[in-house]
Parts: C-alpha cells; structure tokens; sequence
C-alpha cells in the first residue's frame, strides 16, 4: 500500500531526529507492507501548535483536498503527531485522515491504532502524556530561569545601546564580551551586563539629563541623536520609542528585571503584573544614577496617567480645533496626546473616535459607505453562486457562519470582496485577504470596479498556489498570476458541473 511519512523535531533528544524516525519508519513499512510514496517533515518545529508546521497542514490540506496519492500516513509516536494542550486538538486531525479514507499508523506504538476500545483509550492516554511533558518541563526551565535571574546572570536578549554582554566561567571569572548575535558554548558558562565603550555611556547618561533637567521630549531626543551621527545598538536611526525603552530599562541602574512578558507553551503572549516580574536589584554595574533614573520614571508615570474615554476625546477634540483636522500621523506627532494606536485600542479605531466629538472625514464617510455596500453585497454574490452551482446540477453546502462553501463534497469556495482603492498616482489597487482560519481549497477574489459598486473580474486563487496571507494586485500582473483572472465565474461553475458516465463515454 501506498504510504506518506510524517517526521517532526524540534529541540529534544537525538532519539527524535529526522532521521532516527524515518529509519523506524521504515523499517516499519517494509515489516507491514507499505510503500513510502511521499514525506512531510517539519525539523526544529515545536508540537505545542499547528502554527509554523508548514508540513503537517501541506499533508492535512492534501487529504482534505483529496490530493493525497497514499492510504496511510506513518509517524514515529503520538509525540510527533504532536504535544498538543488539548488532545482533542491531535485526535481532531487524525479523524480529518480517518474520514478521508487515510490510515493514520504510529510505528514505534506498543499498539496497534486498529479502532478498538484498547486503542482509543491507550492513544487518549499517550496524548494527555504528550501534552503533560512539555508542560512540566515549562515548570523546570522557568525555576532555573528564576534562579539564575536571582544570582544576577542574564538570560537572552540584546544587551541594549551603552551596555555589553559579558562571558564568566562557573567560577565567575570573566572571559570574552559576547557580540551580538553570538551565544555562549559551554552550558556551566554564565551571561552578566557590563558597561559598554565610554562615548555610550556618556549618550546614555546625556539622554536622562535631557529628558529629566531640560524637559526634551524623547522625539527630540531622537532628534538631536539623529542629527548627530549616532545610532542605536542596531545600527538604525534612533526613534520616540527607542529612546523611551532607554529611559524605562532598569538595567541602567543595575537591575536585572525579567518574566515582564510570558509566551508560556505557545498559548497566549501575557504582559505580566509587576509582583509576577523576576528581578536582582544591584546585579550589573550601573552607568546611570539611581536619582536620575528616579526622576525619570517620576515624570513618565505622570505623563501615563490613564486617562478617561471622556477626557481621550476631549484632547482630540481640542486638537482638531487646533489643526483643522485628523490623522493618525497629526495624533502621534502630539507629545501630549495618547498615540493613535491608543483610539484604536480604546475605540476600535481612529474613525470611530471622529465619530464621537463629531468629525467626518471626507475620506472615513466615503470609506465607510464603500464598506457598508460591500457587505450588503456578499451574501447576494453568495448567494447567486449557489443558485448557479445548483442550476448546472451541482451540489453545494454554505456554512451559515463563514459563508464557506462546500462544493459536491469535493472541494471548499471562499468569495471575498476586494476593494478598488486608487493611490495618489491615480492607479488602482486591490488587496486580497486569504483566510487563513478556514483554508478554502479555492479563494474567489472579486475586484470591484472603480467606485466599488459593480464587479470588475474575478480571480480563482487555489489553496496550493498560495503561500501568503493577504496579496496586492494592480491594474495588471505576472502572467502566472493574472492567469487565474476570469471575466465571468464559468470557470469555477465548470469544476462544479457534474457530468454523467453515459455523456462521458
């Protein structure tokens, strides 16, 4: 029988390298009478998600597509498959194969996934342990993390502009500077913060007075640092932010602050509370004063005083008294207005905030009755297509949620709508946003005409051509892909057509 292999390793042990596995596969197939036709392989890729293991949703889109030319898919163990946090998840994808009609077979398994009760119950068990080994060893790494934070050593990152990234045996002696990029080779090795070349540390400490005893702004700190020739530890133009990460780091100071942000097994980024932050007061040499540091924060913390919805739009509303008008750039370039992307964050977005002090933007009115015709539009097209796909004798299921159809149970449509939007030059474009949740075998991406009130054309994109999220098209493209352009949708109706054996013949 025709078979697919299935190989992952991220960092573990060398017992669960490419290779290692393809060997006991192998051997496996050559035992059972499989034929290895094909292999997906994800290498240095962590099984907590399916995000990032191109290779395991290639092999899952092909046999959803039924492009899969094998019966069976061969893995190592349940480990491989995955160290999934919800063993629903792992079980989920196989059944995804199962239904297909695809096998799929765990080689180095002390049993044998024949669908018996036996197997069910042993397989639920070996998924919960999957998920369990990565989270306790999550408990490991982050208590020795603690640790080392507490003796004052450094755990990863950049060392920051003034500063420098300094090697010490387990003896604490020290050894060479470490330049960026590079990483220590011998584990008993530790990391500590030094002071970096004087002409830094003479910047560093410049920026506090500046910010602390002339009232500079950190934009116009930016500004003369920029005018003089330097730049940051990463060769780039300093700017607002950059010098704002200077002015909070209390590495200056000699602390060694760590866990303000957490990505614990891959689930959700989590900006920790200050109680929850890992720190050694004192551990580094300081280049910046403890007072002048203080006197920093002071002023930035009443700078950050959350402010009310009420008094949010109140200072945008005095600024657009002020201006005449809005812009998210007019917004950011006012020191003593929150960020645009704090109206986002706060409003849902910049037009919204207008909308509450009583600013209509030629522009947001325009965008926003485009928009609304667009959505009366869709689930019309959607339905039209439909009615079409029937008409020629099709069969086709539309999920009332997403909108996605499923077409003779062979393949899934996605229509999206794509604005015609026009630049400065006077030239149209269109973006294409691919849904990269539901994954349709084929994406119907209909430009609008110029004022985005009747159909331009249409691009029939499929899943196994496209490897972006979200694609801009001119007027005309590449050959390979305005190849996919089509006036009429006859083509997609024509994969949909069904065609007796009798006509055929």
């Amino acid at each position: 029988m025709r078979a697919a292999q299935y190989v992952r390793m991220s960092t573990e042990h060398q017992q669960y390298s490419t290779e290692n596995q393809s060997d006991a596969i192998r051997q496996y197939a050559d035992d059972h009478g499989f034929e290895i036709v094909r292999t997906y392989a994800d290498e240095g890729k962590s099984g907590l998600r399916l995000d990032g293991r191109k290779a395991l949703q290639q092999l899952l889109h092909d046999v959803r597509s039924g492009q899969a030319d094998f019966s069976a898919v061969l893995v190592y163990d349940v480990s491989r498959w995955g160290r999934f946090q919800n063993p629903d998840e792992g079980a989920y994808y196989e059944l995804c194969c199962d239904i297909a009609g695809i096998k799929v077979h765990y080689c180095a398994e002390q049993f044998g996934n024949d669908g018996s009760p036996f197997s069910h119950i042993i397989k639920a068990l070996k998924r919960m342990m999957a998920g369990e080994y990565p989270r306790e060893l999550s408990v490991k790494v982050f208590t020795g993390q603690r640790r080392l934070i507490g003796l004052g050593y450094r755990q990863g990152g950049p060392a920051g502009f003034g500063l420098r990234r300094q090697l010490i045996d387990h003896t604490g002696m020290p050894k060479e500077e470490l330049a960026r990029g590079e990483q220590k080779s011998i584990q008993t090795d530790r990391v500590i913060l030094v002071p970096g070349p004087p002409e830094e540390i003479e910047t560093v400490n410049w920026m506090f007075r500046a910010f602390v005893e002339d009232g500079r702004s950190e934009r116009e700190i930016a500004g003369r640092l920029n005018g003089r020739g330097i730049r940051t530890d990463f060769g780039r133009p300093w700017t607002r932010g950059t010098v704002h990460q200077v002015l909070i780091n209390e590495k200056y100071v000699g602390n060694n602050v760590w866990n303000r942000r957490s990505f614990k097994l891959k689930q959700q980024r989590t900006i920790n509370a200050p109680e929850d932050w890992i720190r050694a007061d004192r551990a580094f040499t300081p280049i910046v004063d403890q007072a002048l540091f203080d006197a920093a924060q002071a002023i930035i913390r009443h700078r950050s005083v959350r402010l009310s919805d009420e008094e949010m739009l109140a200072a945008l509303n005095a600024l657009l008294h002020e201006r005449g008008c809005l812009s998210g750039l007019i917004i950011d370039e006012c020191d003593s207005m929150p960020s645009s992307g704090a109206f986002r964050s706060r409003f849902g977005s910049l037009t919204r905030a207008y909308v509450l002090i009583g600013y209509w933007p030629e522009q947001a009115c325009r965008m926003l009755e485009i928009n609304r015709g667009l959505r009366a539009m869709h689930p019309r097209l959607v339905a039209e297509t439909v009615e079409r796909i029937r008409e020629i004798g099709g069969e086709v299921f539309t999920d009332p949620a997403t909108d996605l159809l499923t077409v003779n149970r062979e393949f899934t449509v996605s229509l999206v709508l794509s604005r015609c939007q026009e630049t400065s030059a006077g030239a149209r474009r269109w973006v294409v946003r691919f849904d990269t949740v539901l994954c349709p075998d084929i994406t119907v991406a209909v430009r609008m005409a110029a004022g985005n009130e009747a159909v331009q054309d249409y691009y029939l994109l499929p899943a196994l051509d496209m490897s972006v999220s979200r694609m801009r098209l001119a007027e005309r493209n590449a050959a390979g892909l305005d190849a996919y352009r089509h006036d009429t949708l006859d083509a997609l109706y024509g994969l949909a057509r069904r065609v007796s054996l009798r006509e055929v013949a």
